[in-house]
């Protein structure tokens, strides 16, 4: 027997016919002893997110705008979600409270909340399981900085008292009680402080799709499964957007070497990703393959500026003080290639030239806009031969031109930087290439 913290996320507690399906996978596993939930996500394409009406309540109070019609859609999905569960916990007086709050002052954590609290309510009562509100224990100071420490103290020793509970996600409080939430997503992050607090041997985060897939199937015509990925490569790939778990979620569980395991609702059967320090037995070279569009290359040139002492640091220091956070920072001999965001430099991008014509009077400097990034990540590169030439090859073949290129000191990853224009062929050719 052993102890695993399951999160369930927003499509997966929609309505009561996907709490069905959350308290069959549940109930199936007696090693299921503790279960986070998200507020309620969508039923269908044009629906609304619970947390996001809750967000527009707040608004409309904010503004003097009557409120009642949107509360009330709100109220309504509690309500026929407690008919349709069939248990009673007197949803209706726990709404009318929450209405009551909803007056100038109250806060957006507080409101925003309430999604998940509601949830969490029904899923215990659905469940037979106890319930357990995070507030007062996954803390916060003053200034809204989440105590790891306390909470871990804190998590621990109530849970100690509960053979089985419903935790609801997203949120906290802070030292005066006012309740404090996580970025959105967070419920992710609730999740892991629990796997962590109860020393679980697995977390399981049941959400929509089954795990990780090696490239984007928007992309790449049914892309393979990742069974297993480790999560340095996690953190690879979720960097260039291959991600459907919160990033903040994988540091708690992993310093304590708690594996996670990405599984799909309405797939139960399908074993998901297993997310772990533990490198997977395969013969594949790459893990995925993941990308982002929109970036800037900022290249410069000067003769002699290997030595000249001081160069790349001035460089920085210019980003710095224009508020500029950078990707990758190539270079050679005379040159340095900066990668930006184009968001990062929407209304500084001639400052920042400007800039660095003062301070660093390079010879050149060329601006290359509208590229996109593509890393090909995985452990098992580092151990072959002739991988960056079956790469190269399979961009050549595809007529991908590379306009950069950053390989990583690990050898886990290569980032290419290719034009907008052929990101999707070249995300097509590279996963060609290593898998068959």
């Amino acid at each position: 027997m052993g102890v695993k913290v399951v999160k369930f996320g927003g499509s997966s507690v929609a309505d009561a016919i996907q709490l069905q399906k959350v308290k069959d996978i549940v109930l199936s596993d007696p090693d299921r002893k503790y279960v986070v939930v998200s507020a309620p996500g969508k039923r269908y394409s044009d629906d609304n997110k619970v947390t996001d009406l809750l967000y527009l309540c707040k608004t409309h109070v904010d503004h003097n705008i009557p409120v009642d019609h949107i509360f009330q859609v709100v109220s309504d999905r509690f309500k026929m979600m407690e008919v349709n569960l069939d248990v009673n916990i007197d949803i209706g007086a726990e709404l009318d409270e929450i209405k009551e709050r909803l007056k100038p002052g109250v806060t957006a954590d507080y409101i925003a909340s309430r999604g998940e609290y509601l949830c969490g309510k029904l899923t215990a009562a659905y469940l037979g399981f106890d319930f357990i509100d995070p507030a007062g224990l996954i803390q916060f100071d003053e200034k809204g900085k989440h105590l790891a420490a306390e909470t871990q103290k804190a998590l621990s020793e109530e849970l100690a008292k509960h053979e089985k509970a419903v935790i609801p996600g997203f949120y906290g409080s802070m030292p005066d009680g006012r309740i404090k939430t996580f970025s959105r997503g967070g419920s992710d992050v609730t999740g892991s402080l629990v796997a962590k607090a109860v020393g679980a041997d697995i977390y399981e985060n049941w959400t929509d799709v089954s795990g990780f897939l090696m490239a984007d199937p928007r992309i790449v015509e049914n892309p393979k499964p990742i069974e297993r990925i480790t999560y340095k490569e996690l953190r690879e790939l979720s960097y260039m957007g291959a991600s459907v778990l919160h990033e903040d979620a994988v540091f708690p569980v992993r310093e304590v070497n708690i594996p996670i395991n990405i599984r799909n609702t309405n797939e139960p059967d399908n074993p998901g990703t297993i997310i772990s320090d533990t490198p997977a037995v395969t013969n594949n070279i790459i893990t995925g393959v993941a990308g982002r569009k929109d970036f800037v290359v900022v290249a410069l040139y000067k003769n002699m500026m290997n030595s000249e002492i001081g160069f790349v640091k001035r460089l920085l220091t210019i980003l710095e003080n224009n508020e500029i956070s950078f990707e990758h920072l190539p270079s050679g001999i005379d040159t340095v290639c900066v990668v930006i965001s184009q968001k990062q430099l929407e209304g500084k991008l001639q400052d920042l030239l400007d800039d660095i014509e003062k301070r660093l009077q390079p010879d050149t400097i060329d601006i290359y806009e509208d590229m996109a990034l593509i890393a090909t990540v995985g452990l098992g590169m580092s151990r072959r031969l002739g991988v960056s030439a079956k790469l190269f090859g399979a961009l050549t073949d595809a007529k991908v031109n590379v306009r950069m290129i950053d390989q990583g000191s690990s050898e886990m990853n290569i980032i290419v930087g290719v034009e907008n224009d052929h990101f999707e062929a070249a995300i097509r050719a590279i996963y060609g290439a290593f898998v068959s």
